[in-house]
């Protein structure tokens, strides 16, 4: 299986995913500002992935404090959990994560027999699990979701939301990896997700290492490969989701979704309980990232639009709950009305 973010030898690990196709690298990591610095210029990417490696970026800066007692410790903690929330807006699952080690921070300093070193080594732990639970969720996910693929047919996906997205096993891949191993048979249409190209390089790569059958498409490709009946379920991942279902995944997402529903086409989120947001009550609520200029006037470093032309380039969109068909996450499906299914699914852990 592939482990996208981990924690070995006192250290972060990640696949360096800006190499990716071309180069298979771990990259090590041993200052928490260079697991922050990785999770802005999209060596990790994916939302939870993100919130794995802010989890094991904050047990790193913790580890590698100079703090000389707790409340030192305390104070270094909190810049270092405030270095992570700057990173990037839209993923739930990093504030989720950074949330969950501040939650464990604070029950851990409640003991007063708890000593410096093993304070340090309780919040490794605490990441450790959390990157762990992420693969364990993703597998249920899987399950879950595995139903909804259709036999002997074809399905599309955008951007990744494989293992390379997460921990490990993926969300929307995860699904078509438990449903081919389930022994179904199917086609993936892979859009290349326009501006960094995260399916043509990512999802891809992943797919021919699981030897599951893909054919690239580009991004204004989807609508007439529906129209031809060659699609007949779309999954996606998702960055946040709002308590009524609205969803945030990466550009190009919210036009897929209703190019399927013009065509009749079933479109499904897989992502993990965490990142549904059910403090925000909808999607208009959910922070855009906007990304770097360069990420659309080139291509590989090499310039393709004229000096001088203005970009717009959000890294995610939103797409309105009526254009999906089901939210499928660890603890179960969800349906419409999502504002009542996904709250009824909250309760339950």
């Amino acid at each position: 299986m592939i482990r996208t973010v981990f924690w070995e030898n006192d250290s972060v690990r990640m696949i360096d995913q800006k190499a990716l196709p071309h180069a298979e690298k771990i990259i090590t990591f041993k200052d928490y500002r260079k697991v922050a610095d990785a999770i802005r210029d999209l060596t990790v990417r994916g939302a939870p992935a993100i919130g794995v490696a802010a989890a094991l970026g904050i047990a790193l800066g913790a580890l590698k404090s100079p703090a000389g007692n707790k409340r030192q410790l305390k104070a270094d903690f909190e810049r270092i959990c405030k270095e992570f929330s700057r990173t990037r807006p839209t993923a739930r699952n990093l504030f989720w994560a950074i949330e969950r080690m501040r939650k464990h921070f604070t029950e851990l300093l409640v003991d007063k027999d708890i000593d410096l070193a093993a304070l340090r080594w309780a919040l490794v732990e605490e990441a450790v699990r959390i990157g762990e639970e992420d693969i364990e969720a993703n597998r249920r996910i899987g399950q879950f979701g595995k139903r909804f693929v259709p036999n002997n047919s074809g399905v599309l996906t955008h951007c990744n939301a494989g293992a390379l997205a997460t921990a490990g096993y993926g969300t929307a891949l995860g699904v078509l990896r438990a449903a081919w191993e389930a022994g179904k048979k199917f086609h993936v249409f892979v859009d290349e997700t326009r501006p960094v190209l995260q399916g043509s390089r990512l999802t891809c790569w992943e797919l021919i290492k699981e030897k599951i059958p893909a054919t690239l498409i580009t991004d204004n490709m989807a609508g007439f490969i529906m129209s031809q009946g060659r699609v007949k379920a779309v999954f996606v991942g998702a960055d946040r989701i709002a308590a009524n279902g609205d969803t945030a995944n990466k550009i190009g997402t919210y036009t897929v979704a209703v190019l399927a529903k013009e065509n009749k086409v079933p479109f499904y989120i897989a992502a993990p309980f965490s990142t549904v947001d059910l403090s925000l009550r909808s999607g208009k609520d959910i922070p855009i990232e906007m990304r770097p200029e360069e990420e659309v006037t080139g291509l590989n470093k090499t310039r393709t639009a004229p000096a001088g032309v203005g970009v717009f380039n959000p890294a995610f969109d939103v797409t309105p709950n009526k254009y999906i068909t089901a939210i499928i996450t660890d603890r179960g499906v969800a349906g419409k009305p999502f504002s009542r299914s996904l709250k009824k699914l909250s309760s339950e852990q």
